[in-house]
């Protein structure tokens, strides 16, 4: 019987090698990217649920910033549970879902190409439903993942979903050129202090701006299903607009501060919940710049793709507390790999 938490290990080591397996089959993915473009949407909408939603909130940071395209995300009830059938007509519709199996995103995909949209599906399994229902798709190529909680199909969703929209631009891929060494940097990055003073604290705020608030929403989801910690995420703004008041020195704070505008922008944020008395976890390339207890440094690149380093090391910690804590992240209580929503 293999050891607790021996497979989420195993799947987060194997990322560098997904993502240089991906960047050198990026052409697959531009092929993709050539359609959209032809097609000139007016906008974007993306529809997705748990880890893939924060892979759709990094897309719709892409899109708006690298393509000036407003962008949205989704909620599939208004079509599942409402019926409402909007007119489509010019919009890009990404679905984003790892197993493509969820049987809301799969009617809200079918729903979109009926009333007109250009739908796109992007998923780790290219003969799912979802790859079925959308006009294009875009196969992530993570392998396998047995894991319940996400971490490889999450990242190469990551890196699909930029590569795809930097194709649709017209670029050719060049700030992920060296994505897989700087991937394996950021996973040796020592996190055994931040496991002891997180091990007993069971509140805890994530928080980043830009770019990087798709990796604080993701940081609180792989905290909270692995070691059940009462994780929430916030971005840096809506966190001073009032969730502030509830941070004390009973707190954990991981703050998200990579190099560009998200980064900077953070600075003001985490000298107010430092001076709150919360303990202060600053992950990113710019984790020196910010008022913190504790770093977790990772390489500088673009800050559009940052968060595909930013979230390694964050795994790794979920990884770490949830034995800490005495428990298995293969087998987190109550979850199952694929979750059926209508």
């Amino acid at each position: 019987m293999a050891a607790a938490g021996a497979r989420m290990a195993e799947e987060v080591a194997e990322q560098p090698a997904v993502f240089d397996s991906l960047v050198a089959r990026r052409s697959d993915v531009a092929a993709v990217a050539r359609l959209i473009a032809g097609r000139r949407p007016r906008f974007a909408l993306l529809a997705a649920r748990g880890s893939s939603d924060h892979a759709a909130l990094y897309a719709k940071y892409l899109i708006e910033v690298l393509l000036q395209l407003p962008a949205g995300l989704v909620s599939p009830s208004t079509t599942t549970l409402y019926g409402a059938r909007p007119d489509f007509t010019d919009v890009l519709y990404l679905s984003v879902s790892q197993s493509g199996g969820s049987p809301d995103l799969v009617a809200a995909t079918e729903a979109a190409r009926a009333q007109g949209a250009l739908t796109v599906a992007v998923t780790n399994t290219p003969s799912s439903p979802l790859s079925d229902a959308a006009e294009l798709s875009v196969d992530i190529k993570a392998g396998e993942e047995l894991a319940v909680a996400a971490t490889k199909t999450y990242t190469a969703t990551l890196l699909s979903l930029y590569l795809l929209v930097d194709a649709v631009r017209g670029g050719s891929g060049e700030a992920v050129a060296g994505i897989g060494e700087l991937s394996a940097t950021a996973l040796a990055a020592p996190i055994e202090d931040a496991v002891a003073r997180f091990r007993d604290i069971d509140r805890v705020v994530t928080t980043g701006r830009g770019y990087s608030s798709a990796t604080a929403a993701e940081a609180a989801l792989k905290l909270a299903e692995t070691s059940y910690l009462g994780a929430r995420s916030y971005s840096g703004a809506d966190l001073l607009h009032g969730p502030v008041a509830a941070i004390d020195d009973r707190t954990g704070v991981v703050a998200v501060t990579s190099t560009g505008h998200g980064g900077a922008a953070m600075r003001d944020v985490v000298s107010t919940v430092h001076g709150r008395g919360a303990s202060v976890l600053a992950v990113g390339s710019a984790a020196a710049d910010v008022s913190a207890d504790l770093r977790i440094q990772v390489p500088e690149t673009a800050e559009e793709v940052a968060p595909i380093l930013e979230i390694l090391p964050l795994q790794r910690l979920a990884l770490a507390l949830a034995l800490a804590r005495g428990g298995d992240p293969d087998n987190p209580r109550g979850l199952n790999k694929v979750t059926r929503t209508l």
